[in-house]
């Protein structure tokens, strides 16, 4: 049995998927920031912000009661070298919020919120792995179809992607 924390176990999640995370946000073309695969789509640059966004997530999630969105003011960001500064920024912090909180902190109730209206409430725990992970993988799979559809090479996620060459990843593959 494994007698770490559970934020030291959402951690550790957290580091392997941000090394893939950052490997997509890496190749988000701004010069296409406003593609949109279809019209009811958000633009490439909104969801590799939002991507970036949702690391904050679980900082909110072990610090706070509630995330309200009245209060959301989405960044505006023109390069990668900006989106990848504020992705390592809101990591930092997720990594130092998770290092230190206790395991009593994932019982207690989180709520999202527009304003005096709840979107839900559920425990901690559920909130970091549904919204903090589970959403994350989600849209960086998005992100993975507009790299696609603009003829961008896709990173590996969890094995390789059509676009690796098998020697060289084989060759750099590593685990956290």
């Amino acid at each position: 049995m494994n007698n770490q924390s559970i934020g030291k176990t959402f951690l550790q999640e957290l580091i392997l998927e941000s090394e893939v995370t950052r490997r997509y946000l890496e190749v988000v073309p701004f010069e296409k920031a406003h593609f949109k695969p279809a019209e009811k789509s958000e633009t490439l640059g909104r969801l590799a912000i939002h991507i970036a966004e949702i690391t904050a997530w679980w900082t909110s999630c072990v610090r706070d009661e509630k995330l309200d969105f009245i209060n959301f003011k989405p960044i505006a960001l023109d390069t990668s070298k900006e989106l990848l500064t504020y992705f390592d920024s809101l990591l930092a912090e997720a990594k130092e919020a998770l290092l230190h909180v206790s395991d009593d902190e994932f019982t207690k109730q989180w709520s999202m919120s527009y304003g005096d209206e709840v979107l839900f409430t559920l425990p901690k725990y559920q909130v970091a792995r549904i919204f903090c992970m589970n959403h994350l993988v989600h849209h960086r799979a998005q992100l993975g179809v507009y790299l696609r559809m603009l003829d961008i090479p896709v990173p590996a996620a969890y094995g390789p992607s059509a676009d690796d060459d098998m020697v060289t990843l084989i060759h750099n593959f590593k685990m956290v």
